[in-house]
């Protein structure tokens, strides 16, 4: 068990959507609202989806209000009417690196033309459905900070538990079931079965360890290196689909290094 550089490309596409924070909510709240309608029901603990969103939205930082209204909006009618459907759109940026897109939208015609204007845009061929989705893999994602606030104004920052000591959160990890995890600086991430994600959740907060959030993420099979020129370029294409209010995700298969994500940093 040990990471990879996964994280990376997570960790900048988490920066970016922390900027734009109105928007982040309002597509972090259409998610739990999708996933509340669909499952059919407004108790997480009755449905998997909808925890899942939520646990994805915590760890985003989405008040609570905000989480209740978009559960209550799954389940309104009239204008209040929740009317959204998941669509997926696939292609590649320039240098060949593939680009997948997950929307969730109340007009695919509007989404699509938007998705197609911003590859046009920015050096890219908007594909076919299957075209890349191939080079990527489904997981579940947890993150897991090391150090949590204890309410104690003398000693304000403490360690979370055994997420402190790796070699105790390897141990906690593969009694939690996850497949591997990764250190992510001053967070640990898990990755898991996408089937497994919430139990993986809440076997980690019943060894004593809380978790910041969870979601489900696509990881690139074999992340294509690339100049940091032409990161650049991905990147601005990257930058334009995650600013479409209808996009949730936008995954890519570039290779992000250390002098590439440093690069990224100073733009």
């Amino acid at each position: 068990m040990s990471g990879h550089s996964k994280w990376a490309t997570t960790k900048h596409r988490k920066a970016a959507q922390d900027a734009k924070r109105s928007a982040l909510f309002s597509k972090l709240s259409r998610n739990i609202t999708v996933a509340a309608k669909e499952g059919g029901d407004p108790n997480p603990d009755n449905n998997a989806s909808l925890a899942a969103a939520i646990e994805k939205a915590k760890g985003y930082s989405l008040p609570k209000d905000k989480i209740k209204t978009a559960i209550d909006k799954a389940f309104g009618s009239g204008k209040d009417a929740a009317n959204y459907e998941t669509v997926v759109y696939e292609g590649y940026a320039p240098c060949g690196i593939a680009v997948y897109c997950e929307a969730l939208t109340d007009n695919r015609n509007r989404t699509a033309a938007d998705v197609r204007a911003a590859f046009n845009h920015h050096g890219g061929n908007l594909g076919t459905s299957g075209s890349v989705a191939f080079q990527f893999e489904r997981k579940g994602q947890v993150i897991i900070s090391k150090e949590i606030e204890t309410g104690d104004k003398k000693n304000p920052v403490g360690p979370n538990g055994a997420a402190a000591d790796e070699d105790e959160f390897m141990m906690v990890v593969a009694e939690a079931g996850g497949d591997d995890y990764e250190d992510g600086g001053d967070e640990w991430i898990v990755y898991t079965d996408p089937s497994a994600l919430m139990a993986t959740v809440k076997a980690i907060e019943e060894q004593g360890v809380q978790v910041k959030g969870a979601e489900m993420t696509m990881i690139p099979t074999t992340p294509t290196a690339v100049s940091v020129a032409d990161a650049k370029k991905v990147m601005r294409l990257v930058d334009k689909l995650e600013e479409l209010e209808d996009l949730q995700s936008v995954y890519h298969t570039m290779d992000i290094t250390d002098e590439i994500a440093e690069a990224l940093e100073e733009d």
